[in-house]
């Protein structure tokens, strides 16, 4: 008996570029189902790590049953230690293979020529793809959808499922101004993560990432940017759709009727009350939030300085425009 494919929407962007939000608006529709990234890293224990349910992520019936669907497939799963990213089990040679950016198709086929003669990479790749799409298939089946949202956001990771037989994979390219996310990577704390202190890091109390400057969160964007641009290269046009950040937040219904449309499902069920709607979310701090209101963040017109937004347009030079944002 062979599978039906498994319909996956996958988010691609930059980080802190509003892809958990994105995800949980399009996971309140009664057809989609979002827990955040699927790949699933550094979540933390799961005795301290909170679902977006605010239960431990031990303690949820949700979770609970994808590990059960999960081992009827033939997995052992927890989701604190998901082993879904593609560097799962990664040999040295295999992570330094792994760790440049997608790019043209010719280093791609290097890359891969070269992960090739690696046996446990031969080995190692059969099993995470099957792992991916079991996974998919467990939250679906757990969701009662027919469709799930990863939000994984990077390239690497797409290239890949995109080469997996079992997955129907749609692509939603989400940009936002690189000066907000610039400002983001300067202080997470604040611009991403919850706002309640004590909800950080999952539930800790503190968060994870550590502020890394104007320049390098100006690198990251333009990085992961032209990563998911190279992706993108290889995709049938109807298969992907680019939409802003900005207009997420300033033109929401008919920005969300745009991708109800794209995927393939009714924009009138949409669910603009998203926190609401039960979720069991993993990553983003913003998921433990409780407000609803969807509010463009541009605070960087007040909170970079003329010096920061000059290091910051020297890193990004024409790439800034090309996404279609003016000084």
């Amino acid at each position: 008996m062979t599978h039906k494919k498994q319909k996956l929407v996958y988010l691609a962007a930059a980080s802190h570029s509003g892809s958990t939000m994105t995800a949980m608006l399009l996971g309140a529709h009664p057809d989609l189902c979002s827990v955040g990234e699927l790949k699933a890293i550094n979540l933390g224990d799961k005795n301290s790590y909170l679902c977006s349910c605010k239960k431990l992520v031990g303690e949820c019936e949700f979770w609970e049953g994808v590990a059960e669907k999960m081992a009827t497939k033939g997995h052992d799963f927890c989701i604190s230690d998901a082993k879904t990213d593609i560097r799962t089990g990664a040999t040295p040679y295999m992570l330094k293979l792994l760790g440049p950016l997608v790019r043209s198709p010719l280093m791609e086929f290097i890359r891969d020529s070269l992960l090739t003669l690696s046996p446990v990479w031969r080995k190692q790749l059969p099993f995470l793809q099957k792992r991916n799409a079991d996974y998919a298939r467990s939250i679906a089946e757990q969701a009662k959808v027919d469709t799930v949202v990863d939000s994984s956001k990077i390239g690497i990771r797409l290239k890949y499922l995109l080469k997996n037989p079992e997955l129907d994979i749609k692509v939603i390219w989400v940009v936002r101004d690189g000066r907000g996310v610039s400002l983001a990577y300067k202080n997470p704390s604040e611009f991403a993560d919850a706002k309640n202190p004590k909800l950080r890091g999952g539930g800790a109390g503190k968060t994870q990432e550590q502020g890394r400057g104007i320049e390098i969160g100006a690198h990251e964007w333009v990085r992961c940017n032209q990563e998911t641009e190279a992706v993108l290269a290889t995709m049938s046009k109807n298969n992907w759709i680019r939409v802003h950040y900005e207009d997420i937040c300033n033109n929401t219904e008919q920005t969300l009727d745009t991708l109800f449309n794209f995927i393939g499902v009714d924009p009138a069920k949409k669910r603009l009350d998203f926190k609401t709607v039960e979720h069991h979310v993993v990553g983003n701090g913003m998921r433990l939030d409780d407000s609803e209101v969807i509010q463009l963040d541009d605070r960087w017109k007040i909170l970079l300085s003329e010096d920061e937004l000059q290091t910051y347009y020297q890193v990004t030079g024409n790439y800034h425009g090309h996404l279609g944002y003016a000084k």
